[in-house]
């Protein structure tokens, strides 16, 4: 099915990605041929593995592209269900063995992954001036060595469904969605109870997914920067976005857990008339339901701008094939290539010059009423403010914390009982 409208990349972007690839890794890709194939001159063929999780855009269409410039390579792409499947995988068997030859890392768990920064193979030199400052900031270790090839970033606006909002009484077209929604969380909670009031329905889908909405516009929520101390429980913005969400949540959410199959069922469903959406989410929505057609995009979020997610690719140093690694992952996270799992799933770009390319701001979302999808995303890339701390604990807290609006919306614990478990457990976290 047709994602993204990127306009035509055709066969000029392709040979411009095939003339990257062929000097992407600089001087750390010494196997590379002058056609840009890595076998190197025995003519084995050599396996790749490609790890990630959820969506990345990374479509059978697009890494058979890349066999096809590169002969005597095969690159197998292994994807996980989840990121904290993934999490679990690589902290595992990093430093030992089984890892991938690449492997996806998600932004909240990267400043654990920074601990072993020496267990990694650098990204060359040349390539640290591709991708935004603060994305190669988040990934560059104590001695200075870039460790991840960024891949997306999470710019945030509002998904909605127009059919459930005018059933609501409520504006349907996107720029009129965009003018209500304009505020603060209080604005939108009164707009989410307005809505619930008028139908009788669930305004979002799950307490979890606006926590992350609401903790990424906190400069430090869980640790201290300077100390690393887990400050979460004596942090008054925590226990305010916690009392201010579980209020809300008491009417308004549809008590969704993030990732289950009754979150997935509820795109497609109509439980809930909001979402919270970075760019990487729309495939997710567009994937499980599919037959939809009132699903759309508002260039509008609250509290002003925000970032959910993003992710890096990284290449592990004891990998078999880690020159070959490096250059594959170089390609996989070029301007070329990023626009094109731009097109396929919605990723956003981190690179500088996909940025600002036309193919990317004229882009248009078929599925999502023909949203202009490319210009919404970067106005509300442009809209962050906030570049959050997230130390080595930030996805055990996080964690924790999602687990205790969990225990709210199944009506296992009352909040205050819950927030209490969740400071017993954020203050055993080492």
């Amino acid at each position: 099915m047709r994602k993204t409208s990127v306009g035509a990349l055709g066969a000029s972007l392709v040979a411009g990605t095939l003339l990257l690839s062929s000097c992407s890794s600089g001087g750390s890709a010494q196997s590379a041929d002058e056609s840009g194939g890595s076998a190197g001159s025995s003519g084995e063929e050599i396996t790749l593995t490609v790890a990630t999780f959820n969506e990345f855009g990374y479509t059978d269409e697009l890494l058979q592209e890349y066999m096809d410039s590169h002969p005597g390579i095969k690159v197998v792409h292994n994807r996980a269900a989840l990121s904290d499947d993934a999490r679990a995988n690589y902290f595992q068997k990093l430093g030992k063995t089984g890892l991938a030859d690449i492997e996806a890392v998600e932004v909240d768990w990267l400043p654990e992954v920074m601990q072993y920064s020496d267990l990694l193979a650098p990204v060359p030199e040349d390539l640290k001036s591709r991708w935004l400052d603060w994305k190669v900031q988040a990934a560059t270790d104590s001695e200075g060595n870039l460790i991840g090839y960024g891949t997306d970033i999470g710019p945030e606006a509002i998904c909605y469904r127009s059919d459930l909002f005018e059933a609501a009484g409520l504006p349907t077209d996107r720029d009129e969605v965009a003018e209500l929604l304009t505020g603060d969380w209080a604005h939108y909670f009164d707009v989410g109870q307005k809505y619930v009031d008028a139908t009788g329905k669930a305004f979002y889908d799950s307490a979890g997914a606006i926590a992350q909405g609401m903790f990424n516009q906190v400069e430090a929520a869980f640790e201290d920067p300077d100390t690393g101390e887990i400050i979460a429980t004596t942090n008054p913005e925590v226990k305010q976005i916690y009392d201010q969400l579980t209020a809300a949540s008491a009417t308004q959410s549809a008590n969704l857990t993030l990732w289950s199959d009754d979150w997935y069922a509820g795109m497609a469903n109509g439980d809930f008339a909001t979402t919270l959406c970075p760019g990487w989410f729309l495939g997710i929505i567009e994937g499980n339901a599919p037959d939809v057609t009132t699903w759309d995009v508002a260039n509008v979020f609250p509290n002003g701008g925000g970032n959910w997610g993003g992710s890096y690719l990284t290449v592990p140093a004891n990998g078999k094939h880690v020159a070959e690694a490096q250059e594959l992952a170089a390609w996989l996270t070029s301007p070329e290539v990023q626009l094109k799992a731009f097109a396929n799933v919605g990723t956003f770009p981190s690179q500088v010059e996909a940025l600002s390319s036309d193919e990317l701001l004229n882009s248009t979302n078929e599925y999502f009423n023909n949203a202009p999808i490319g210009q919404i995303l970067a106005d509300r890339a442009s809209a962050v403010t906030v570049t959050p701390f997230k130390g080595p604990q930030y996805f055990k807290v996080m964690t924790a914390l999602q687990d205790a609006l969990t225990r709210t919306q199944d009506g296992s614990q009352t909040p205050e009982q819950s927030w209490d478990q969740f400071v017993q457990e954020a203050n055993a976290i080492k």
